[in-house]
C-alpha cells in the first residue's frame, strides 16, 4: 500500500508555516501541517506581552539582517503590512499602534492564532499536532516524511520549523538538519534580540541599579538604536540593548549615551557657573534616574560642590553619561533570545518562492532562513511574507 499523499506537507505550525498552508490551500492544494508541539502558534501566543506585535508599519529590507541584504525584497514587497492588517480586519480583531510603527492586538494574541487556524480550516488544510517528524527522504515524485503514525508522501515539502530561540517552547535545530541532509548550506547561527551579560566586576558595580531604566542611544560599530535600556541583575536589557545585540559580536564594545542629543559637558560647565554650590549628583539627577546619577557621581566625588570640579573631571563625567563604553561578557543565549540569527543560506533559495534552487519542491520559510528582523513586529512580517510567497507555488 502506498503512503497517503498530499500536495504539500508543512513542517511547523508557527506563523510562517500556517500562512504558507493557508495560501497553498487557497490554490486547491491538499495541505497537511505537522508540528511536534501540542498547540499551534505558541510563539505567537506569548509574543508582545501576550498581545502579539503582529507587524510594523515601517517594514522595509533595511530592518533585516541577512548574509544577502537584498534577499527579502521580493517577499516583503509582495506581501506587505497592509495585507496582514486587512486580514486582521476581516476577522474583526481590534488593534492599536504603539511607538515606532509597532501594531498590537487590543486583546489577546490568541486572536491571531485563532484567525490563522480558521483561515487554514477554510482553505482545507489539515493540522496534526503532537506529531514528531523523525525522517525526511526524497522520492521519485516528491518527499516521504516519517512520523510515529507512519510515512506520509507529498509533492512539495515546506520547512517552517523556526530557529533555536526559546528552547523551553520546543525550539530545535531540526530545520537546519533537513537543509544539510539535502545539501542546502547553513549560515552559522547565534542568538539575536537577546539581553547582554557583563563581566563580574562591572555587574557587581551595577547590581544596586537592577530595575533602573533609561532612554538611551546604544551604538555598535556604525549601527545605533535609540530606545529604552534596562539594567538587570544579569546585565543589560531593554529594547535598545536587544536591538544592538543582533549586531554585536563576542569581544566587541558597545557605546551607550544615557542623555542622547545633549552636550553634557556644556550642561555641567553651565551648572558649575550658575549652581556652583550644588553637588554633582543633583545636576545629574535632572537628566538621569536618581540611583544612576548617584553611582556616576560617586566615581567623581559625589560630596564635592560643582565649583570644586575641574574641566577634566567634567569631561570624565560626560564620558560616563554619553560615551560609556561597555564590553559585554556575552549574551543570555537562546534561552531568552527572541530570534535566531543565521540559518538556511539565502544564496541557496529562490527569493521569490523560497524554494531550494538545488532541490525542486523543497521550501524554507520564516525564522529557519538567514533573514532576521529588528525588534518590533518585523520578524512576524517576514514570517507572513515568506510563508505567503512559498504558498503561491508549493
Amino acid at each position: 500500500m502506498s503512503d497517503p499523499a498530499f500536495d504539500v506537507i508543512v513542517i511547523g505550525a508557527g506563523a510562517a508555516g500556517m500562512m504558507c498552508a493557508i495560501e497553498a490551500g487557497k490554490r486547491g492544494r491538499s495541505v497537511l501541517v505537522l508540528d511536534h508541539a501540542k498547540a499551534a502558534g505558541e510563539k505567537i501566543r506569548i509574543s508582545g506581552g501576550g498581545r502579539c506585535n503582529f507587524t510594523n508599519l515601517n517594514t522595509s529590507p533595511k530592518n533585516f539582517l541577512s548574509g544577502n541584504p537584498h534577499f527579502g525584497i521580493s517577499a516583503l514587497s509582495r506581501y506587505q503590512p497592509k495585507d496582514f492588517i486587512a486580514l486582521v480586519g476581516r476577522h474583526g480583531i481590534a488593534w492599536h499602534e504603539k511607538t515606532l510603527g509597532q501594531l498590537f492586538c487590543d486583546g489577546s494574541a490568541r486572536q491571531i492564532v485563532d484567525m490563522l487556524l480558521a483561515e487554514m480550516q477554510a482553505a482545507g488544510a489539515e493540522l496534526r499536532l503532537a506529531t514528531e517528524v523523525s525522517n525526511v527522504e526524497r522520492t521519485a515524485d516528491g518527499f516521504r516524511v516519517t512520523t510515529p503514525g507512519g510515512a506520509l508522501a507529498c509533492r512539495s515539502l515546506v520547512v517552517a520549523t523556526g530557529g533555536l530561540s526559546i528552547p523551553k517552547m520546543g525550539a530545535t535545530g531540526f530545520g537546519y538538519d533537513i537543509a544539510q541532509r539535502f545539501g542546502v548550506p547553513i549560515v552559522p547561527t547565534r542568538p539575536g534580540l537577546v539581553p547582554l551579560t557583563l563581566t563580574p566586576d562591572l555587574l557587581a558595580r551595577l547590581l544596586p541599579l537592577a530595575g533602573v531604566a533609561v532612554d538611551a542611544s546604544v551604538r555598535c560599530g556604525k549601527t545605533r538604536f535609540d530606545e529604552a535600556m534596562l539594567i538587570t541583575h544579569r546585565g543589560l536589557s531593554g529594547p535598545a540593548i536587544l536591538q544592538i545585540s543582533s549586531y554585536w559580536k563576542q569581544g566587541e564594545t558597545i557605546e551607550i549615551a544615557m542623555a542622547p542629543g545633549i552636550d553634557f559637558f556644556e550642561v555641567l560647565r553651565t551648572a558649575r557657573t550658575q549652581r556652583s554650590r550644588q553637588s554633582l549628583v543633583t545636576v545629574l539627577a535632572d537628566y538621569l534616574p536618581r540611583r544612576l546619577a548617584q553611582l556616576i557621581a560617586e566615581t567623581h566625588g559625589a560630596d564635592r560642590h560643582l565649583a570644586d570640579l575641574s574641566d577634566k573631571v567634567l569631561r570624565a563625567v560626560e564620558m560616563d553619561v554619553n560615551r560609556w563604553e561597555v564590553r559585554p561578557a556575552g549574551s543570555e543565549g537562546y534561552r531568552t533570545a527572541e530570534v535566531t540569527l543565521g540559518g538556511v543560506d539565502t544564496k541557496a533559495l529562490d527569493s521569490k518562492t523560497m524554494e531550494a534552487k538545488s532541490v525542486p519542491g523543497l521550501f524554507f520559510v520564516g525564522e529557519v532562513v538567514d533573514v532576521t528582523g529588528w525588534l518590533g513586529g518585523y520578524n512576524f512580517q517576514w514570517a507572513w511574507a515568506s510563508g505567503w510567497s512559498a504558498g503561491q507555488v508549493a
